[in-house]
């Protein structure tokens, strides 16, 4: 069809470009179509030009005889040149296509081992102290004082947690990536949100986390489970990651008809030129403490894009770091609601 239309608009202007410009107009035709059909559709193409050239365009025109010697070199150049230059286009865009696919191939090799190392380390550790503990208390457990048996009690107890944290971040990642998480909106008091995560962090930890929120803020119509482990994450990490004693502080605001969040600390920050690729799959900055597959903060752009929202981190003046995210969200009070 293209091949046709391409010659219906050469032969009326035939007044304007010569017989010989309508064989360059259908050659570069075909060499469109090498890059975007199969081989079979080309070939059919290139011959259908040929011919179409012959009999519309060569002289004497409406028929298939060709006067003389030179057209008739043209037209087998013509003719040679659109099949080769088919099938090279053609094999071209094979050689691409297979390079690609090689190298998704081998990126695909890369991720699924990252993921086994990741895995088989920090499955194995929680899974470790378990089975040791449990074996502990099995074996001792008239030898074993009350104090020693709640402290391997509290070990199994973290050990789970910090299991169970694991495989709900695989989870997630893969339902993010297969598009099986759709968000589900719903109005949410943020301010409810943030303290009731805050209480799920860990208890043994020495830092200050402060929240600070309008007291007239309002409801915000988003999804308060993906907002939840969106805030936990952030908040996880700064806890593992930051010095002892570092301070944290939470904001929510109301801005220009978006919720937005920002969690900050004073802690070390992050290094610049890493800055860039925090929220990769499986990424973790050089020389981090062993406890993590780098799987938190890519679940969280996840959740926060889910949501059409964007997520910033940037390192403060003074020392730490800030990440802030921002959704648009539909707002009402409570007394609104009240009354719908």
């Amino acid at each position: 069809m293209t091949v046709l239309v391409v010659a219906l608009i050469c032969f009326f202007t035939d007044q304007f470009i010569s017989y010989k410009m309508s064989a360059l107009l259908l050659l570069m035709t075909v060499s469109f179509l090498a890059m975007i059909l199969d081989i079979i559709p080309v070939l059919l193409a290139a011959v259908l030009s040929a011919v179409i050239w012959n009999f519309f365009f060569i002289p004497p025109i409406c028929n298939f005889q060709i006067s003389n010697a030179e057209d008739w070199l043209m037209f087998l150049l013509y003719f040679i040149i659109a099949l080769v230059n088919a099938v090279l286009t053609f094999k071209i865009r094979k050689a691409e296509k297979e390079a690609r696919d090689k190298k998704e191939k081998e990126n695909t090799i890369k991720l699924y081992n990252t993921l086994l190392n990741s895995l088989s380390h920090e499955f194995r550790t929680p899974i470790s102290t378990i089975l040791g503990a449990v074996d502990t208390l099995q074996e001792n457990k008239d030898k074993l004082s009350v104090e020693n048996q709640d402290e391997l009690l509290s070990e199994i107890d973290n050990a789970a947690i910090r299991l169970d944290r694991q495989v709900e971040n695989l989870l997630n990642i893969s339902r993010l990536e297969s598009g099986t998480l759709q968000p589900k909106y719903d109005w949410c008091d943020v301010h409810d949100l943030v303290n009731s995560v805050i209480q799920k962090l860990p208890e043994q930890n020495t830092h200050t986390i402060s929240f600070n929120a309008p007291d007239n803020l309002p409801l915000f119509k988003i999804d308060a489970g993906f907002t939840e482990q969106i805030l936990y994450n952030l908040l996880h990490n700064a806890v593992q990651y930051t010095p002892e004693h570092t301070h944290i502080d939470v904001q929510v605001e109301h801005l220009s008809d978006n919720c937005v969040i920002t969690i900050s600390d004073n802690g070390t920050g992050f290094p610049e030129d890493n800055i860039a690729f925090v929220f990769d799959k499986f990424y973790r900055l050089p020389n981090t403490k062993t406890g993590g597959n780098g799987l938190g903060l890519s679940i969280v752009k996840g959740f926060v894009e889910a949501q059409k929202g964007t997520i910033a981190l940037k390192n403060n003046e003074k020392g730490g770091a800030t990440f802030t995210i921002a959704f648009p969200a539909k707002t009402t009070y409570i007394n609104h609601l009240k009354n719908e």
